[in-house]
């Protein structure tokens, strides 16, 4: 499907994909924690031979964030992994950078995916899918909207029946270990290298001024659209 913008410097964007036909893509946490690692390698200007590079005997999941990947081609600033799909939000640094740190993550993830489990084709649906962010409220809904992908894997039907138990589900997120969430709580952990904040708006002083952001969000009766950020119903 034909885009009906160009990605231009200094513009955000949200970026996604799922695997095809809906198909599994992330089968268990080794598979998540090679696509975290494939967000930092991929995002440089460096060639960085993966076989060889994950092929080493003793290489801890520390050290693979230590490669040189040379200068950063794209700014994530949010991401989410769930089983059939992901989310990120990026800045496009320079002309071409997320297109050309898409074609690496995703061709890099594929070929480990179907070499592990022999199979062949596409592995996901299409090339990926892009909305651009062109306003303040838009890019700020967005870190509740990624963030919250995964309570759906606790409490299925949360957006037409609202939340069971709050803090069960807030605990949930905070642990959630296959997105940026984390990092936004204040959680020491390496994988907060893949994230440029400064090049994002200082939404979120503090980890407490996120977690209220996200907390309203869980309780307000209002089923989440993209499109309409601003498309909030009265608080419950």
């Amino acid at each position: 499907m034909k885009r009906h913008f160009a990605f231009a410097p200094d513009e955000y964007y949200h970026v996604y994909n799922r695997g095809i036909e809906r198909r599994v893509i992330f089968e268990n946490e080794h598979d998540y924690k090679r696509f975290i690692v494939l967000l930092y390698l991929s995002n440089g200007t460096s060639a960085i031979d993966l076989n060889e590079y994950f092929s080493q005997e003793g290489r801890s999941f520390l050290e693979l964030f230590m490669a040189h990947r040379g200068t950063q081609i794209v700014e994530i600033g949010a991401y989410c992994l769930m089983p059939n799909h992901f989310h990120l939000l990026l800045r496009e640094k320079e002309d071409g950078g997320i297109s050309t740190f898409m074609k690496k993550l995703g061709t890099a993830y594929s070929t480990y995916f179907n070499k592990k489990n022999t199979r062949v084709g596409s592995l996901f649906q299409g090339r990926f899918k892009a909305q651009h962010v062109d306003t303040d409220n838009y890019l700020k809904y967005l870190f509740s909207y990624i963030h919250l992908n995964p309570v759906k894997l606790i409490e299925p039907k949360w957006k037409e029946s609202g939340i069971f138990d709050l803090e069960k589900t807030k605990k949930y997120l905070n642990e959630y270990p296959y997105s940026s969430c984390a990092d936004f709580f204040g959680k020491k952990r390496i994988e907060k290298v893949i994230l440029n904040k400064k090049r994002f708006p200082e939404y979120f002083e503090t980890k407490h001024d996120f977690e209220e952001f996200l907390n309203d969000w869980l309780t307000f009766d209002s089923e989440f659209d993209i499109r309409k950020p601003s498309g909030r119903r009265k608080k419950l």
